[in-house]
């Protein structure tokens, strides 16, 4: 293990050591949000990945694919339908050039939407932060079993995202994530073909699993792959991680280059992601990965190399390490966006109106470590990242997604239809959550994902309340759909 431990021990101190180095930079709001507006496209391509593959993929995706093999990429595919939509949104979301979606959301429509639109996000994303302290926690857990536990891991793991976001805010989070995404993509590229040969080759793989495992829909409804599917594509057009990354490019057509990296990136990385988990699957069928199937990916990286010589052990540890650095990542990016809407949308704009930037970047510092312990919180009551991830995904897709789309792309959209259609989406979905309803309704409705009758209410409630209240004035629209 020693091996392992080093590589985690290099990884934590390139990270350390990244954002102390832009710390210097960071003297203004702007610097600390949206990194001064000036991040390239090479830049943009890698924060942009490495915000979006975390613990979901890693740990949810990967557990589902060892559960039912290749139709788990329904889960990704969400995601790659909404990037290509997002082709189209990127260069308008970077002339629009503001900090957080609640300011998008009040200069479309309203201050109650801001607001709701701050809940939301905080719901949603304090919630995908919690998931990755569960899975870097797995990760601490796997390598030393007799010194931390799973809940210590997850502690130890919170501390540290919550560290390295405080320190220096986009700035850090996005020069980390060229690094991280370097690491997992090249990694996750190699160690596939060599857990292949491990398993016997290809169709020693295929032998192994049951036939389910290779088809389209698998062991899976049509249904149950679309609630996999919706929540990750409305929560890619809608994500606000995303949007700020978009803020922060240095200009609309780095915005625009950016996001031709970030597909192949994603649709590479996300069926690398799947491959592994199934041909793990095939290599550990029992024993204690079978019991707990998110760990696939470091539970494979710890045992599939070992007895390979020194440089494919290498290579294991590496992989350990990129999963590790990643699943960081991804809780910088989703802790940092929650922390930004309490500063920009709460105290600077209504406790402190007049605050200067050395009060607003302590206090941005200050809801970091304050977010981070809700997240720590929440993560030391979940266990399925599976479920949590889909939950978390669900109330961005019902409550924010459409009434942001539809304020760059309909015109018709009113500020009283997106206040309705934020409120029920974030309703419908923590309520279809509650004890209530699994208490109350038949198993079969009740074990369902919320995103069926959360995405369909909200957006009733932003046609039919649209159609019926007063259009919006040609000045709420003219930042949005002009050229």
């Amino acid at each position: 293990m020693t091996l392992y431990i080093v590589v985690l021990g290099i990884i934590v101190v390139t990270l350390l050591t990244v954002s102390l180095g832009r710390l210097g930079k960071v003297k203004t709001k702007a610097d600390y949000l949206v990194a001064g507006r000036s991040l390239p496209a090479f830049v943009l391509v890698f924060t942009l990945l490495s915000s979006w593959i975390g613990s979901g993929s890693l740990l949810g995706g990967a557990e589902n694919a060892y559960r039912h093999g290749f139709v788990a990429l329904w889960q990704g595919g969400g995601g790659w339908a909404g990037l290509a939509l997002i082709y189209f949104i990127a260069p308008r979301a970077r002339k629009f050039a503001q900090f957080t979606i609640p300011d998008l959301l009040e200069a479309r429509y309203n201050q109650t939407a801001r607001v709701l639109g701050v809940i939301a996000v905080l719901f949603t994303y304090t919630a995908i932060t919690s998931y990755q302290f569960i899975g870097g926690g797995d990760i601490l857990h796997l390598i030393f079993p007799a010194q931390i536990s799973g809940i210590g891991g997850r502690s130890v793991i919170a501390g540290f995202v919550i560290l390295f976001t405080a320190i220096a805010g986009m700035s850090s989070v996005a020069y980390m994530d060229v690094a991280i995404g370097l690491l997992a993509t090249f990694t996750m590229i190699a160690a596939l073909p060599v857990l292949i040969h491990q398993a016997g080759g290809w169709g020693a793989v295929h032998a192994a699993l049951p036939a389910t495992h290779f088809q389209v829909l698998g062991d899976l409804s049509l249904i149950q792959a679309l609630e996999l599917f919706l929540p990750t594509c409305l929560l890619m057009l809608g994500n606000q991680s995303m949007y700020q990354k978009f803020f922060s490019a240095r200009s609309e057509k780095d915005a625009t280059r950016a996001v031709g990296g970030w597909v192949v990136g994603t649709v590479v990385l996300e069926t690398i992601i799947v491959a592994i988990a199934v041909v793990g699957s095939a290599l550990f069928p029992t024993g204690d990965v079978h019991d707990h199937p998110r760990e696939i990916l470091a539970y494979t990286g710890l045992h599939a190399f070992n007895a390979s010589g020194p440089v494919l052990a290498l290579l294991g540890a590496l992989l350990v390490g990129a999963i590790f650095a990643k699943i960081i990542s991804t809780a910088n990016n989703y802790l940092f966006s929650p922390a930004t809407n309490l500063v920009n949308d709460v105290f600077v704009r209504y406790i402190k109106r007049d605050a200067g930037n050395r009060q607003v970047l302590l206090v941005s510092r200050l809801m970091v470590v304050g977010l981070g312990l809700w997240a720590l919180y929440q993560a030391l009551h979940t266990e399925s990242v599976l479920k949590k991830s889909l939950y978390a995904y669900t109330i961005y897709s019902a409550a924010l997604t459409p009434v942001i789309l539809a304020a760059f792309y309909w015109r018709r959209a009113t500020a009283a239809a997106a206040v309705a259609s934020i409120f029920v989406g974030t309703f419908v979905t923590v309520f279809w959550d509650s004890a209530l309803v699994h208490d109350h309704l038949p198993t079969v409705v009740s074990e369902r994902d919320a995103i069926f009758p959360a995405l369909i209410a909200s957006l009733l409630c932003l046609l039919v309340v649209s159609l019926i209240t007063p259009p919006p004035s040609e000045e709420k629209l003219r930042p949005f759909v002009e050229g």
